[in-house]
């Protein structure tokens, strides 16, 4: 059974960080795509962007500085100066605002087209990831995987490109600018104060990212606690759980809501720390620039431009707890979609495999073995043959391994040993989507989508028109609701179609296989869960479109497929009797007993009813 994503293990911060980059480098490929020039010339453009927006962010300060040396000499003749500087600044300000605003029209395209390409690569695995796969894993907890991956793709990319790598260029021009103007002393006391910073930022935040680590997995939990509980919705009204769901509900969010607000708090000593470090070098700064003003060496204009650079350059770092915690959020939630991507897949068809083409509609069960996990067998040598046009019924006691033919059947699974073969073709050197195209089904619970009839019925075939949709309405006896319905093929089915009863939904189910039109049909024990009444007018039904076609069904009531063609009685995944009714009847075996007890059933019933009354 593929491993579900754990929880990361403890590790060191190197091993995480090479994680975090290597998870980075994968990414890459999406944000440089190599079949789309012109994404990569609106990188270009947002890169040359940003460079013009921070050269201008640069050049302030000394507009600001130079108004300022202006007005401190005679007010006559540093007037026109000043006012000058005082243009130039303001159209700066303007300048570097309009660059950023551009730069991130030039970038939202290629953020989002990379957004998109990953999400749509996961969903495309998670569908060809086996049903072995997502029985395992919560629903909930996918879902939620690929919506954090999403939405912080596109935030982490805008502080890798717009706040990180520019901060790093500012702070190489800010020690430039400081080392001409001031001297080596306030070049080493930034570097010796932005890395101090970084650290101390860094060390925070890792601790943070553990909280929040933590927030998303008891996040995780009370979303998939909220989905199931509401998905069993009538199962919870069955017991009166209600009280229970919300407590088991609330457990979970209350979980998740202390490891916030633990998470939320950790914020504010971040910022009292940063607080501490950037001022202590604001104030080292302007007093060493009031020093030098002491003595003659600087000007007013000065002590303007050291506050403004340095304001300037610590207004990025600021947040820079929240961008790196965004940035390693993003990297571990994008991890975990790659995770999802690389998760194995157990079913796969051979490289090169052909399209499954069927000239003689049969099914071959040719010494199966098979069981789900190591050490319980299913299926243990299990052969049999379904002839063309021929209708072939399986059944026996529970865990005899009914269902799990239809699975193997499907290529759900691959046997442990053996083959299955369809039309004389071995169902495993063949392209799956062949083999399922071939075979349709109609299973015990018929699982709608949340959308209306016409859409469920043409969900058989891709090309269906509403001519081949209304036809098969007809033929699968849904014409009688359908005009009961005021809008028709328009009616809404609900999740799951829980608005529609289950006849109703087996009709639904029947006329969908009907628009597929395949050549095999399988029946899994597509009656079991109706009425007496219902259930014999879908065997009508079935009955009907099974005509001219290779049908196997599956069934746990006898009296279903009394007049098949081919009755297989298995038992512990062994085939002990097979032949028709009457002969099996007459051979006194399993078939025989099973039978008579469930005779026995239905004559009780009544005199239960009778009983009670």
């Amino acid at each position: 059974m593929p491993p579900e994503t754990a929880p990361p293990a403890p590790n060191t911060s190197a091993k995480r960080d090479v994680e975090s980059w290597a998870t980075l480098r994968r990414f890459l490929p999406y944000l440089w795509p190599k079949d789309n020039p012109g994404l990569r010339v609106r990188i270009a453009v947002a890169m040359v962007l940003v460079l013009a927006a921070k050269g201008v962010t640069l050049a302030l300060p000394f507009a600001y500085k130079g108004a300022v040396d202006a007005m401190a000499g005679p007010a006559d003749e540093g007037l026109t100066v000043a006012l000058a500087f005082v243009a130039a600044y303001v159209l700066g300000r303007f300048t570097s605002v309009a660059f950023d605003n551009l730069r991130n029209i030039a970038f939202e395209r290629v953020g989002q087209i990379a957004t998109l390409h990953l999400a749509e690569d996961v969903f495309h695995r998670l569908h060809r990831l086996s049903l072995r796969f997502h029985l395992a894993r919560r629903t909930g907890e996918v879902t939620k995987i690929i919506e954090r991956g999403t939405k912080s793709i596109d935030q982490m990319l805008y502080f890798l490109l717009f706040n990180i790598a520019p901060t790093i260029i500012e702070l190489i021009a800010v020690g430039i600018i400081f080392y001409f103007n001031f001297g080596i002393e306030l070049v080493l006391a930034t570097a010796v104060t932005v890395v101090l910073y970084v650290w101390v930022t860094r060390a925070i935040t890792e601790w943070r990212t553990k909280l929040r680590r933590e927030m998303n997995d008891l996040d995780g939990k009370a979303l998939y606690r909220a989905v199931d509980s509401l998905l069993n919705y009538e199962t919870v009204k069955y017991f009166g759980a209600e009280a229970r769901e919300e407590a088991r509900y609330s457990q979970a969010a209350r979980a998740y809501a202390e490891a916030a607000v633990k998470s939320e708090n950790s914020v504010g000593l971040l910022n009292m720390a940063q607080s501490i470090i950037t001022n202590a070098l604001v104030g080292a700064a302007m007093a060493y620039t009031v020093w030098g003003w002491s003595t003659g060496a600087l000007t007013v204009g000065d002590l303007v431009l050291v506050n403004s650079l340095l304001i300037q350059l610590f207004r990025p770092l600021d947040v820079l707890g929240w961008v790196y915690r965004t940035i390693r959020q993003g990297l571990i939630d994008m991890g975990e979609m790659f995770r999802l991507i690389d998760t194995d897949i157990e079913v796969t068809d051979k490289p090169g495999a052909p399209a499954l083409i069927i000239r003689t509609p049969t099914v071959v069960f040719d010494n199966v073995t098979f069981g789900y996990d190591p050490g319980r067998t299913i299926l243990n040598g299990l052969s049999f043959e379904v002839p063309a046009g021929s209708t072939t019924a399986i059944v026996g006691p529970s865990g005899a391994g009914k269902s799990t033919i239809g699975r193997l059947l499907f290529r759900f699974y691959d046997p442990l040993s053996g083959r299955v073969l369809v039309g004389g073709e071995d169902i495993a050197n063949v392209m799956q989507d062949s083999v399922r195209a071939a075979i349709g089904i109609v299973p015990q619970d018929s699982v709608l989508f949340n959308e209306n009839l016409a859409y469920n019925i043409a969900y058989g075939a891709e090309s269906a028109d509403q001519a081949m949709v209304e036809q098969a309405a007809r033929d699968a006896a849904l014409s009688p609701l359908i005009e009961r319905l005021p809008d028709r093929f328009d009616t809404m089915v609900g999740e799951r179609g829980l608005k529609l009863s289950g006849g109703e939904k087996q009709r639904v189910a029947i006329a969908r296989t009907l628009v597929k039109n395949p050549p095999i049909l399988l029946l899994d024990e597509a009656t079991s869960a109706l009425d007496t009444r219902t259930e014999q007018e879908i065997l009508a039904t079935l009955r009907r479109i099974a005509k001219g076609r290779t049908t196997l069904a599956i069934a746990h009531r006898l009296s279903t497929i009394a007049d098949a063609d081919n009755i297989l009685v298995l038992d512990h995944g062994r085939l002990v009797e097979s032949g028709t009714h009457t002969g099996l009847l007459t051979r006194g075996g399993l078939y025989a007993e099973m039978w008579a007890r469930q005779a026995s059933e239905r004559r009780e019933a009544p005199e239960a009813a009778e009983a009670a009354e």
